[in-house]
């Protein structure tokens, strides 16, 4: 049993490092090589695709997502898809795609005069399986290496962990105010049981002693 909660402990603090690291914000620095849009029919990782435009027809199996290439300043390529998530998960309320491309288009660049700007994202990049995080806002900057401090996920993080802090201590007074006791009169009692049954079969064994004598 000791093994079987330590398997489900592992389990829910892994797929909820794992929802935070997807859902909450994080900050790319590059510069936008290209724009495009293209039609997406939404598979096996549809889970990875945000909801229909707000105002679209939310009943199409498939529709048209803008995207934003980059070349970060590390050198690397990043492809961002650019869709709203109106009032759906996660909860970025974002509903200005196509100004967002906009933005995008005005900011492309080279490397010979490259513009340099933050990408605002969520979401992962997996090639096998075609998910792209999708950017949220756009804002230029003039230098590349500048310091990104992720105030926001700082203080979610901090509340979030007061939060859980504040239920298991809750947890654990009432475990020991509570439970604790409860579960300690049942193995008193589970206890006082088994030496009664045993003084029984003493009895018993005694009399049959005393009777193979006779």
């Amino acid at each position: 049993m000791v093994y079987v909660k330590w398997v489900f402990i592992f389990l829910f603090w892994g797929l909820l490092a794992a929802v935070l690291n997807y859902t909450l914000p994080q900050q790319d620095v590059g510069r936008i090589t290209d724009t495009y849009e293209k039609r997406i029919d939404p598979g096996e990782n549809s889970w990875f695709w945000a909801t229909h435009d707000v105002g679209s027809n939310a009943m199409a199996e498939n529709r048209d997502v803008f995207f934003i290439q980059t070349r970060l300043n590390n050198g690397k390529v990043m492809v961002y898809r650019n869709e709203d998530t109106g009032w759906s998960w996660p909860p970025y309320f974002k509903v200005n795609s196509s100004n967002l491309q906009a933005e995008a288009v005005d900011l492309k660049s080279t490397s010979d005069n490259p513009k340099w700007v933050v990408i605002r994202h969520y979401g992962w990049r997996n090639e096998f399986i075609s998910i792209f995080p999708n950017a949220v806002s756009i804002r230029q900057i003039e230098d590349p290496d500048m310091r990104l401090v992720p105030w926001f996920n700082i203080v979610f993080l901090t509340i979030l962990a007061a939060i859980f802090w504040a239920i298991w201590v809750r947890w654990r007074r009432f475990r020991q105010a509570r439970v604790d006791p409860v579960l300690q009169d049942w193995g008193d009692s589970m206890d006082a049981a088994g030496e009664a049954m045993s003084e029984r079969r003493g009895r018993f064994r005694r009399w049959l002693e005393s009777w193979r004598q006779k």
